[in-house]
């Protein structure tokens, strides 16, 4: 489904860290936030991370290091981000990283958890 012109969420501007671990991404409605590399990349919105349906969705350690090399423009409705472990695949839609800065300490705390249960580390085996 196309956003059109005018409708949803607009970033305003989209501003890697110098270290590239941390992107910041302010919404033209004034909603701001800084995104981790780990959290963008362990929610990833692709196929490989969230599946075909929820019971696929993977989990994703040892990403605590994960830098993000490059974004690249989709149309204008999304970037793709090129991380240092080689994932490029997802696409981050204007709206999924809305709702994704809303969300973001539920979403991590979820995934501290889900590692947690698994006997997982954000750390590389």
């Amino acid at each position: 489904m196309s956003q059109a012109i005018g409708e949803g969420p607009v970033p305003s501007e989209l501003r890697l860290s110098a270290d590239k671990t941390t992107l910041r991404v302010s919404f033209e409605d004034g909603l701001e936030a800084e995104f981790p590399a780990e959290l963008l990349r362990v929610e990833s919105p692709s196929a490989e991370v969230q599946g075909h349906s929820p019971a696929e969705r993977k989990l994703v350690p040892g990403k605590r290091l994960v830098t993000i090399l490059s974004i690249e423009p989709v149309g204008n409705y999304a970037v793709r981000l090129v991380f240092s472990d080689g994932h490029h695949t997802g696409i981050y839609s204007w709206v999924y990283l809305d709702e994704l800065a809303r969300n973001k300490d539920e979403v991590w705390r979820a995934y501290l958890d889900r590692l947690q249960a698994a006997g997982l580390s954000r750390d590389l085996a």
